[in-house]
C-alpha cells in the first residue's frame, strides 16, 4: 500500500502553499454578509467551491475541500490541476450557542479508503481547543484521526484553533494557541495546521518572536491559517512564521473573501485570487531557498 509522504502536498521547494475551500456555514454566512439573495443556496456555495478549484488550484500545491458541499463535484468534474493535490476535511461540525461551529467530531461519513481510491493524498481534523475543556477527549480524538489516516496511508493534518472558555474565564488567545500547541504539537499527526499569532498585526519583531515561541511548541512541520488576519497583512504573515520556522501555509479567506458575493466569480479569481495565491507560492519558495 502506498504512503503518502509530505512532500506528495508540497511545492517541489518543500514548502506548502495550500488552498482552503472546506469553510462551510461560516461562508454561507460570507455571502449573507456580502449581500446574496437570502436564504443562501447550497448550490451557491457548491459553484463557488467548484470554481475555486478550477481556476485556482494551478497555483496551489494542495487544495483542501469539504465532503458537503463539494467533494464529488470536485472529483466528477476532475476540477484540480495535476499539480495540486486534493485534501478531505474529515471534520464533522456541530453548531450551537449561536456559532456554526461550537464542537467537532470525526466525520465517520468521509471514508479513509474511498477518498484515497479518488486520489486524495491527506485529511484534515478541525480541533477545537478550550481551557477548561478535557485535554484527554481531544488528544484521544486526535490519536483516533491519525490512526484513520495512517491505515491507509493517507496524511494526518490537525488544526488546533482556540476558543475561549465555556465558562466565562477571561481569555488570552496568544497564550491559548502556545498551550494549545504545547498540548497537540507532539501527537503523532503529519501537519500541524495553527493560527497566526497577533492576527499577523503589529512589528514584525513582535511577530517573529510571537511565532517562535510557537515553533519551539510544536514538534512536526507546521502552516499558518489566514482565518482572523487582514488580507493585506497576509503575505508578510506568511513570511515571519516562516522565518521562525513554519514551512507555508493552508489559507482560503486571505485568498478568496474578496470576491464572496461578487458576480462574474470566475473571472474575479483569475484577476483578483490568482495573482495572491500565485504571491503567496513565491514568497514560500523563497523562504524554503534560505534554509
Amino acid at each position: 500500500m502506498s504512503h503518502y509522504t509530505l512532500k506528495d502536498i508540497a511545492r517541489p521547494s518543500g514548502g506548502f502553499a495550500m488552498l482552503a475551500v472546506d469553510q462551510r456555514e461560516a461562508m454561507r454566512l460570507m455571502f449573507a454578509a456580502a449581500g446574496a439573495s437570502l436564504p443562501v443556496a447550497d448550490s451557491v456555495l457548491t459553484d463557488f467551491k467548484v470554481n475555486a478549484a478550477k481556476i485556482l488550484s494551478p497555483w496551489a500545491s494542495a487544495i483542501l475541500v469539504d465532503q458537503q458541499f463539494c467533494y464529488r463535484q470536485i472529483v466528477e468534474q476532475k476540477a484540480v490541476a495535476k499539480n495540486c493535490a486534493t485534501i478531505v476535511a474529515a471534520d464533522a461540525f456541530i453548531p450551537g450557542n449561536g456559532i456554526p461551529v461550537d464542537s467537532v467530531i470525526i466525520d465517520q461519513h468521509v471514508d479513509p479508503q474511498a477518498v484515497k481510491r479518488d486520489g486524495a493524498k491527506a485529511l484534515k481534523l478541525l480541533v477545537l481547543w478550550r481551557s477548561d475543556e478535557d485535554p484527554q477527549q481531544r488528544l484521544e480524538m486526535v490519536k483516533t484521526f491519525n490512526q484513520r489516516c495512517h491505515a491507509e496511508g493517507l496524511l494526518s493534518i490537525i488544526e488546533p484553533v482556540v476558543r475561549p472558555p465555556r465558562r466565562g474565564d477571561s481569555f488570552n488567545r496568544e497564550q491559548a494557541i502556545i498551550d494549545a500547541a504545547k498540548e497537540l504539537g507532539d501527537c503523532g499527526a503529519d501537519l500541524y495546521k495553527v493560527e497566526m499569532p497577533l492576527f499577523g498585526k503589529g512589528s514584525q519583531q513582535a511577530l517573529l518572536s510571537a511565532s517562535q515561541r510557537l515553533h519551539d511548541c510544536i514538534n512536526m512541520p507546521w502552516v499558518i491559517l489566514s482565518s482572523g488576519v487582514d488580507e493585506k497583512l497576509f503575505p508578510r504573515a506568511v513570511r515571519t512564521a516562516m522565518e521562525a520556522g513554519a514551512s507555508g501555509f493552508l489559507a482560503g479567506r486571505a485568498v478568496w473573501s474578496s470576491v464572496v458575493g461578487l458576480p462574474d466569480s470566475e473571472l474575479m479569481f483569475r484577476d483578483v485570487c490568482a495573482p495572491k495565491l500565485q504571491r503567496l507560492g513565491e514568497i514560500v519558495d523563497e523562504m524554503m531557498a534560505k534554509r
